[in-house]
């Protein structure tokens, strides 16, 4: 008996060291097939970094199991591309410069095999501000910290045939901001792009009948841009819903029946704490700005976040959305992220959403190991 109670601390090291590896590991809820010619991408979002201001437990303990998921999912998933869908930092409008220094070296720290690995990250209304704060000065600075972004906070890159455009989805929210005008011109300019491109298409489709063709009375007349044809939009702000509530998916939350401009002038009534700080989870692009975006882009599909919980949603042009969780326990119990693969042939993509292990639960654990730990200590 004695010399069981001398081993259990022993147990309990290699219990733990098992249960780390375990936890570590994500969960998803499909399959993620693995097809070589197919484009994998891990979608994250809401990191919410604290940098130099974090404290013990989100040094010691969150941090480091945030290591570890990255890692473990970056061996099980394999994914070729990893994308941060905004806040990355907790407070970032607030912090000086070399504060935010050490939020990205916390952040590429954090990263470990994806260093290597191409990604984009894209801006977020904690890492900016929101109108009353937002500064261009900021955003160029913070924006050339990050791989891809302009000067306002936008981005366009492909990788593996598929196209990516980032827009600064914080600065649309602003009437008189520089910056807003700028990434104005980002979507015109992608929408130009996109239109030439497509009438590319139609007169060398039309070309090719031509010659083949006897008759040719008629000629090439202009076609429209149609839905799904456009690039895959990365937003961190998801854009209004109101229209489409009869095209609604799954989605887990509940629109607020506030106006965008309501929403601006007043404090929500649900307004909740998360990270460190109020956190506005009521903020979309308004009507007119997110109808501008499809009509302007015509997006293939649409990743978004700051809601903090996993949503997918199909709007009033069949375009489809989906809302990206926070990857931090320092916005919920229970992180988690997208895995989204686009399929070298055709315009499919598969969604794939991957939990991690309940903050709750592994302290749980671990204050059980520890009583045990104390247990066999006092009684040996």
């Amino acid at each position: 008996m004695i010399i069981g109670l001398r081993l259990l601390p022993f147990i309990a090291i290699i219990f733990l060291v098992i249960l780390e590896d375990k936890i570590s590991t994500p969960v998803c809820n499909n399959h993620v097939e693995e097809v070589d010619d197919d484009l994998k991408v891990m979608m994250v979002a809401d990191l919410l970094l604290l940098g130099s201001d974090a404290t013990y437990i989100n040094r010691f303990f969150r941090d480091h199991y945030m290591s570890k998921f990255f890692r473990k999912s970056f061996e099980s998933l394999k994914p070729d591309l990893l994308i941060v869908l905004g806040d990355v930092s907790a407070r970032g409008s607030k912090l000086t410069k070399s504060k935010w220094v050490s939020v990205l070296h916390q952040f590429y720290q954090m990263l470990g095999p994806f260093v290597d690995l191409p990604f984009h990250a894209i801006l977020g209304d904690r890492d900016i501000g929101e109108c009353s704060d937002l500064d261009a000065n900021n955003v160029n600075w913070i924006s050339r910290k990050l791989p891809g972004l302009d000067r306002s906070g936008c981005g366009a890159f492909e990788i593996g045939n598929v196209s990516f455009v980032s827009l600064n989805s914080v600065a649309l929210l602003c009437d008189n901001s520089s910056l807003r005008f700028d990434v104005e011109k980002v979507i015109e300019r992608e929408s130009l792009e996109l239109r030439e491109e497509t009438e590319a298409a139609t007169k060398m489709t039309n070309h090719s009948a031509l010659s083949r063709d006897v008759n040719y009375n008629f000629f090439w007349r202009e076609s429209t841009v149609l839905s799904g044809s456009g690039p895959v939009l990365l937003l961190h702000l998801p854009l209004d819903q109101t229209r489409n509530k009869q095209y609604s998916g799954n989605d887990a939350f509940e629109r607020s029946s506030n106006t965008f401009i309501e929403r601006l002038n007043l404090v929500p009534k649900n307004r909740d704490f998360i990270g460190t700080g109020l956190y506005n989870l009521l903020h979309t692009l308004p009507l007119n700005a997110s109808e501008y975006i499809l009509q302007a882009l015509r997006p293939r599909i649409i990743f978004s976040a700051h809601r903090c919980t996993f949503s997918d949603h199909v709007h009033f042009d069949t375009t489809r959305e989906i809302i990206v969780p926070a990857m931090s326990w320092n916005a919920r119990d229970d992180p988690g992220f997208v895995i989204a693969t686009f399929q070298k042939t055709g315009k499919a993509v598969s969604i794939s959403y991957c939990s991690l292990a309940r903050e709750s639960h592994i302290l749980i654990v671990y204050v059980s190991i520890i009583v045990l730990f104390c247990l066999a200590c006092l009684k040996g």
